[in-house]
């Protein structure tokens, strides 16, 4: 599903330049549930916004089911954005003007999908993460966590190839984390391709690999016994 090769990227600051990734090589297999962890500075944001198409490396080639993601434009990008991919965000990125159904069917109506379809789809993911009832009702009006559900049901409804999730329980108490991460547990049981960049160990478990960078580079990737969520719940 993933396949990334020889990735460089640097950037320049002032008179200096900063070498942030030096030489990641990296697969995901369809259906595979990944944790990237490391340290402030390590390189992961970095790599993930590569992932998502908000970034572009400066050597090396990145292939998205089949696709090489390479000099796109930012029209050519979104399209494949809203295509490939479902973000999740730790804060959320919820619009504060609209209600949870239509922040849910957003990327629908990007895709060019007519109102009652969006309105539908919307709906039936938002049943899926537990919020059916709560459509009506405002960001402001939610928990965290139910905004994180909003959140995840937006990113799914596009029906995207993959998901990344970027420090996705990282303003969530831990009771509220351990039941958004059952909730993608739950979701990657389904066959979907899920990567989640995370900073706590206990979080990382709850997945099947783990890969560590450090300095840019992959120091560690490693196949884990997945800890099932609902188990500190």
């Amino acid at each position: 599903m993933i396949e990334i090769k020889n990735l460089h990227k640097s950037y320049v600051m002032g008179k200096n330049s900063l070498h942030v990734l030096k030489g990641i090589n990296f697969e995901v297999a369809e259906g595979e549930l990944v944790s990237i962890m490391g340290s402030s500075g390590s390189g992961k944001s970095t790599l993930l916004n590569i992932l998502g198409m908000l970034d572009e490396a400066d050597e090396g080639s990145y292939m998205l089911d089949g696709v090489p993601i390479k000099n796109l434009n930012e029209r050519i990008a979104a399209k494949y954005r809203n295509k490939f991919l479902g973000f999740i965000f730790q804060s959320f990125n919820l619009i504060s003007y609209k209600n949870a159904l239509d922040n849910v069917a957003l990327p629908l109506y990007y895709q060019g999908v007519k109102r009652k379809e969006r309105v539908d789809i919307a709906m039936s993911y938002l049943e899926k993460v537990g919020l059916a009832q709560w459509a009506s009702h405002l960001p402001s009006e939610l928990s965290g966590g139910q905004k994180q559900r909003v959140a995840i049901a937006r990113a799914l409804a596009s029906n995207p190839k993959v998901l990344l999730a970027d420090e996705p329980t990282g303003a969530l108490d831990s009771q509220t984390s351990y039941e958004v991460m059952d909730l993608i547990q739950g979701i990657n049981d389904e066959g979907r391709t899920i990567l989640i960049v995370t900073h706590e160990p206990d979080i990382a478990q709850m997945t099947k690999r783990i890969v560590n960078l450090k300095d840019g580079v992959i120091i560690d990737d490693t196949r884990v016994n997945q800890v099932r969520a609902l188990s500190h719940v």
